[in-house]
This record gives C-alpha cells, sequence and structure tokens, in this order.
C-alpha cells in the first residue's frame, strides 16, 4: 500500500504542546514587561506629587493632607495616590494600582516616620513591593 504524504496524528500533537509551551513562556514575560511598567508608573506618580507638594509647601509652609489639595496633580488612571503623613516638617505617601493586588509603592521625606511611607525605608527614596 502506498505511504500518503502529511502528518501524523502524534506529530501534530507534539508540534502543538511546542506551541503551547512557547506561549506560556511569552505570556509569562509579557506580564512581568506589564507589571514593571506599572510599578514604574506608580512611581513616576509618586514623583510628581512629590514636586506638586514642594509648590505647595512654598506656597502654604505646610505639606498638602491629600493629592486633591494639589491643583496641578493628576495622577494616572488606575492609580490611587494617598498622603499619610502632612506636617511642616515633612510628607509621605504612597500609591495602589487597581491591577497590581498587594503591591504598593511609598515615600516619605523630612521628619515624617518611615512607617507612613511604607514599604520606603529611606527618606528620600520611592520603594517598590
Amino acid at each position: 500500500m502506498p505511504r500518503r504524504g502529511g502528518f501524523t496524528l502524534i506529530e501534530l500533537l507534539i508540534v502543538l504542546v511546542l506551541i503551547a509551551i512557547l506561549a506560556t513562556i511569552g505570556m509569562n514575560r509579557f506580564w512581568a514587561a506589564k507589571d514593571r511598567s506599572l510599578i514604574s508608573s506608580m512611581q513616576s506618580d509618586i514623583r510628581n506629587m512629590a514636586a506638586e507638594q514642594e509648590h505647595y509647601y512654598d506656597r502654604y509652609l505646610v505639606y498638602a493632607a491629600a493629592p486633591t489639595d494639589l491643583v496641578d496633580f493628576r495622577s494616572t488612571p488606575g492609580i490611587t495616590l494617598a498622603v499619610t503623613y502632612a506636617q511642616n516638617d515633612g510628607w509621605a505617601g504612597n500609591a495602589v494600582h487597581v491591577s497590581l493586588a498587594g503591591r504598593q509603592c511609598g515615600y516619605f521625606t523630612g521628619n515624617a516616620p518611615a512607617a507612613s511611607g511604607a514599604p520606603a525605608t529611606v527618606n528620600g527614596v520611592i520603594f517598590c513591593n
């Protein structure tokens, strides 16, 4: 009996398994890159809020108690910013993104307690967990 050209069922299944493995590796790398970009957005928003806080301090000699008090500041959609400490000697705050459950970025400066800027541990440095 003459052999017909084409692929056997086993060959097709092996190819499908290889494609599935490569797709899984690619998706994991894609999600990791997406998470990194969301964290960068949170860091950028905190950095921008810090600049606006300094402008607010120059005008009122106290730091703003809420991001909504900063007239020229708008956060990125999906990011929630909070000021956790605001006095005339320093301020602290954090950022959370709706797509990153359990992860946040924090910042504190001046005499603000480090715990209020968690997860930041160094004065003036944005840190994310």
